[in-house]
């Protein structure tokens, strides 16, 4: 509906409609032209309000909906915490670091490196002309190179001739070995050469040629790492610094050492406590929206169906009980409900007396059972984007804002072709008052024109 008197809709249909006569009766015509309207107006007015409150309500909706995929969110960082953050750590970092991933088993793993190895380092020959600028010199002015490595030969072709262009070449070459240039000059007299080292730890065999000519020589010969693990006296080799000591157990070779190094694979269960907490304030944050829907004060869905609704499922997820093993409910795993106020709290102390391996027997699998598969389904039931109970309520509602809306339309052109036609009849009856008045007008003063000292007739 408009909002002023020059709003007009579509359909012709104005709020405030204004009757412009030019008889004295033309204000009593306006008066009734607008009575008209707005009582032909009440009807559409309570259905233009029933869409601003379905609107309203799908508000509501929309809140409620975040508000319980929020706890959803929080139940499935349970489920993903819910296996522990696996961990490695090392007595004396100095000789090794180590990773671990979640398939790691826990347990204490010892490994004493013998020696670190080394990489082959070759250094290309002494010019006749130094290279003192290598961004626009090279150690050769072949257009194509043989980089042979282990016997297996590449052809390097740099994009320019200088030695930075080379250097680029053979690093994008895939080859096993990297190259970087050096200067083994001065400052004043600088004396750039091209470095090629192996990517492993071992006696590669490394050259480059320009067709006839090797242009490299030997800096260093490489060797492979050395090192023994759980107290073995077999000695292991490996060409890289990283070795898989276990399973999901990577090291990598720092130092040597006289004695072994003691590495420690844990589990660690804090970032559980963490979403456990987590998930007392979503659950929080939920029944304060449910509540919020309920007694006086009540939201604009208090006594749908749909409170009722999201009520059950909080109360269904505190309610959970396993059948057997020490963590039965969520109050052993630390997870509270206030008698008073229905609000969750999570006690770090409980949860931390339990035996982790009671808690994630009684914590299941988002898709395995047990508490978080309950849980899950129980939320995934009212929160799901496309069949969810809120879902299914907030389409509910936008069937009936459609159907209003079309109602509100009709009752405008309705509205509107009355006010018209109205508008016409009142318009002709003024058109015929204000002739009848000039006529009376006239014969008024043609009376006085003919009987001057007569009195005038009314």
């Amino acid at each position: 509906m408009a909002s002023s008197a020059s709003s007009i809709s579509s359909s012709g249909y104005n709020a405030s409609p204004t009757f412009n006569g030019t008889s004295t009766f033309s204000s009593s015509f306006q008066q009734v032209l607008t009575r008209a309207v707005q009582t032909a107006s009440l009807p559409m007015q309570q259905t233009q309000n029933d869409v601003t409150n379905s609107q309203n309500c799908q508000a509501e909706l929309s809140s409620l909906q975040n508000t319980f995929q929020s706890l959803d969110t929080a139940l499935q960082a349970i489920g993903t915490a819910s296996s522990g953050a696996v961990s490695a750590s090392v007595a004396d970092p100095s000789v090794v670091s180590a990773s671990a991933t979640s398939s790691a088993l826990p347990g204490t793993y010892s490994i004493q490196v013998d020696t670190v190895g080394s990489y082959t380092t070759m250094l290309s020959h002494a010019g006749s002309s130094p290279v003192t600028d290598p961004t626009t010199q090279s150690i050769d002015s072949a257009p194509s190179f043989t980089l042979s490595v282990n016997g297996v030969n590449t052809t390097i072709t740099p994009s320019g001739g200088s030695l930075e262009d080379l250097a680029t070449a053979i690093n994008s070459s895939s080859a096993g070995v990297q190259a970087t240039i050096v200067n083994v000059g001065s400052n004043s007299s600088p004396d750039y050469r091209l470095a090629v080292t192996s990517i492993s730890l071992s006696p590669d065999a490394i050259q480059l040629s320009d067709g006839p000519s090797n242009l490299l020589s030997t800096v260093s010969t490489g060797t492979p790492a050395t090192y023994q693990v759980n107290g073995s006296s077999t000695v292991l080799q490996s060409k890289s610094p990283q070795v898989t000591l276990s399973p999901g157990l990577t090291v990598t070779l720092l130092a040597p050492s006289s004695t072994p190094d003691t590495i420690t694979v844990s589990t660690d269960y804090s970032s559980l406590q963490t979403a456990l907490s987590s998930f007392a304030t979503a659950y929080n944050a939920a029944q304060t929206a449910v509540q919020g829907q309920i007694g006086q004060n009540a939201g604009l869905l208090s006594g749908q169906s749909i409170v009722y609704t999201l009520s059950q499922v909080l109360q269904n997820i505190t309610q959970y009980s396993a059948v057997s093993g020490s963590v039965v409910t969520l109050n052993d795993l630390g997870l509270s409900i206030d008698g008073n106020t229905g609000q969750m709290s999570f006690d770090a102390s409980t949860f931390g007396a339990q035996n982790t391996t009671a808690v994630t027997q009684f914590l299941g699998g988002l898709s395995t059972g047990g508490f978080l598969q309950a849980a899950e389904n129980a939320l995934t039931s009212v929160d799901d984007p496309t069949s969810g109970d809120i879902q299914t309520e907030y389409n509910s509602y936008k069937t009936e804002i459609t159907s209003d809306s079309q109602k509100v339309a009709a009752d405008q052109a309705r509205i509107g072709e009355m006010e018209t036609n109205l508008e016409n009849v009142l318009t002709q009856a003024d058109a015929a008052i204000a002739t009848l008045q000039e006529q009376k007008t006239y014969y008024q003063e043609l009376f006085q024109a003919e009987y001057p000292s007569g009195s005038s007739a009314a």
